[in-house]
């Protein structure tokens, strides 16, 4: 009997439609482009539909979208579930008191910042980026919730890209982890 589980139907249509740029931003990196996913309008209704559907019966008070591509969707779900959304920028782009993590990428180091006042103690949050490679943004952002009060219910992105680790690192740092389409073997 397998332990693996069979991607979801919607898996190929979000990956087949998910472009891809070699050597970007340096060379060896396969930047994995979301932006056709959302010019087309078919295709970002799926999107969007496939995390309200999946959040729209937790138990959620906001939304935490983590900068830049994060921003999209995670602004378009929060308004879908009716609730508040919180940026996670980087380091330099808030214009209140804010609170830092620093973290690894794939290729450097960098840090995001949330404003204090971004959420309160007992805020139950979902956390969105558009992916995970070496999962530190992701963990620092959840830090970041953390340190305020809130708990991630859930880290959530579009793409996964385990040959990474990342979202290895996510799960073993206690965070559940949902993906709509990974890239193993593509």
């Amino acid at each position: 009997m397998s332990t693996l589980q069979a991607e979801p139907p919607y898996a190929d249509y979000i990956r087949d439609r998910i472009r891809t740029v070699p050597n970007w931003p340096q060379a060896g990196v396969q930047f994995r482009d979301i932006t056709p996913l959302l010019q087309d309008k078919k295709t970002f209704r799926v999107l969007v539909d496939i995390f309200v559907h999946r959040y729209m019966d937790m138990d959620l008070d906001m939304v935490a979208g983590v900068d830049a591509r994060g921003f999209i969707l995670g602004a378009v779900v929060a308004y879908e579930l009716n609730l508040g959304f919180v940026p996670v920028r980087k380091k330099g782009k808030l214009p209140f008191l804010t609170v830092a993590e620093e973290y690894e990428l794939e290729y450097g180091s960098a840090t995001v910042e949330m404003h204090t006042d971004a959420c309160k103690k007992g805020d139950r949050v979902l956390l969105i980026d558009d992916l995970v490679a070496t999962g530190g943004t992701m963990v620092a952002a959840a830090k970041l919730l953390d340190r305020l009060g809130a708990t991630v219910v859930e880290a959530a992105a579009i793409v996964d890209l385990p040959e990474l680790g990342g979202s290895k690192i996510v799960r073993e740092q206690g965070i559940p982890l949902f993906t709509v389409c990974d890239f193993a073997g593509h």
